[in-house]
């Protein structure tokens, strides 16, 4: 299995944005199936899709990838930065191809985080 690295680019993204608005994963799902049949992409299975995006967002937590946001930064309990490990995830998603295909080599195991850190140290 592999992951959906632009739907996990996503929400990456959308957990460094200020402010004090709830995270909303099934919401980003939305928006990232419009912009893929935008882009000429076949529209994915919409439920699929959102509980994918929630599952995300289980593993980007207890994985070490986002904490929630301070209330000093806009927390309310229901939104997050992201962390060290976060940034180097969103940064290898945003770089070439051959990150992608590290990670995806390591299957669903890469965000445990003793092995997300290996690879991204490699």
């Amino acid at each position: 299995m592999t992951y959906d690295w632009d739907l996990m680019l996503r929400l990456l993204r959308e957990a460094q944005k200020p402010g004090n608005e709830a995270f909303a994963p099934r919401q980003y799902a939305d928006e990232h199936a419009m912009a893929m049949e935008e882009a000429g992409k076949p529209m994915p299975n919409m439920d699929s899709l959102k509980a994918e995006a929630q599952n995300y967002e289980s593993l980007l937590f207890e994985g070490g990838f986002i904490v929630t946001r301070p209330e000093e930064e806009g927390g309310n309990g229901e939104n997050f930065v992201l962390t060290e490990r976060g940034v180097r995830l969103r940064d290898m998603l945003e770089g070439d191809a051959t990150y992608r295909q590290r990670l995806d080599e390591k299957g669903e195991a890469v965000l445990v985080p003793e092995v997300f850190d290996g690879v991204a140290a490699s």
